[in-house]
């Protein structure tokens, strides 16, 4: 049986006003369907999982909340697959096989391409992530794309995007961001690196919640957003005790500021901090060392 499928059909969003301008408006076009791609049912036990697929591991608890999901609902998303001897392989969407599997479908729909048209679309999907115009949160879901629907680890996204696996999996990580958190990065009210600090405390999130406000009322920059969670981590639970910890400045910062004739201010760590003192070239520098061995 074969069906046709229509990308200019308006798709119901569930995910809330806001949240879809985070989204890569052209991405899912690029992904998988055209309008001329068209849709056929296969029997189940025709296809095989892709034996040079990266990801082996797949968690028994979510196949088994996906499996509930597709008896009641379908498999929404068709599977990639390309023809092989007397079946085919799966190329994306071994995970929706399995769950499908285990909700005893006995066929399910996929899109067939031959490998030359696949190694294309998966160029497509490196590019978009690497595009410079992309924001982090759209870069965050455009990885976790590849990783869902062609079931690549984090570890082979970065070696194909030549980047560290650390940086990769950092990026996705934007994604357990709070709702409005997530908004406020889109609109750059707040960093990356803010939201990192906020990531940071995702077990306090009344704290989170703080902290977002401050970053964007009080202008905090990431310093002082590290600070704040610093202060937090070493066991200071009153927000406004954790709060005044951000200030660089102290009155005895200041008095030594005074005596030294240059900005002095503390960096605090989570362990014991630094205090920093500025100097304006080498000749400031020998003066403010001429004034300590006094």
């Amino acid at each position: 049986m074969v069906y046709s499928y229509n990308m200019d059909k308006p798709i119901k969003k569930g995910l809330g006003r806001g949240f879809e301008a985070l989204l890569p408006q052209n991405f899912d076009k690029s992904i998988l369907l055209s309008p001329e791609d068209r849709i056929e049912k296969i029997n189940i036990d025709k296809l095989c999982p892709n034996p040079s697929q990266p990801r082996k591991n797949f968690d028994e608890r979510s196949l088994t909340e996906l499996s509930e999901s597709i008896k009641r609902y379908g498999i929404i998303q068709p599977l990639l697959v390309t023809p092989e001897k007397d079946g085919y392989i799966i190329i994306a969407g071994e995970r929706r096989w399995r769950a499908a599997k285990k909700a005893r479908l006995s066929t399910v729909p996929v899109v067939i391409h031959k490998r030359k048209e696949l190694e294309q679309i998966e160029i497509a999907l490196i590019e978009n992530v690497q595009r410079v115009d992309l924001t982090p949160l759209e870069q965050a879901l455009s990885v976790e794309k590849l990783h869902e629907q062609f079931n690549f680890t984090y570890e082979e996204i970065a070696k194909r995007l030549g980047k560290a696996t650390s940086t990769v999996t950092n990026t996705v990580r934007l994604l357990k961001l709070p709702k409005e958190a997530k908004d406020a990065l889109s609109r750059n009210l707040i960093s990356e690196g803010h939201a990192r600090q906020i990531l940071a405390i995702s077990d306090q999130p009344k704290q989170q919640e703080y902290l977002l406000k401050a970053i964007i009322k009080n202008g905090w920059n990431v310093r002082q957003a590290e600070q704040f969670v610093t202060s937090l981590k070493t066991g200071i639970v009153e927000t406004k005790k954790a709060s005044a910890r951000t200030s660089a400045q102290t009155k005895e910062t200041k008095l030594l500021s005074r005596r030294l004739g240059t900005n002095v201010s503390l960096r605090r760590m989570a362990h014991g901090g630094k205090l920093e003192i500025a100097y304006k070239d080498d000749n400031d520098l020998a003066r403010i060392i001429n004034l300590f061995s006094l």
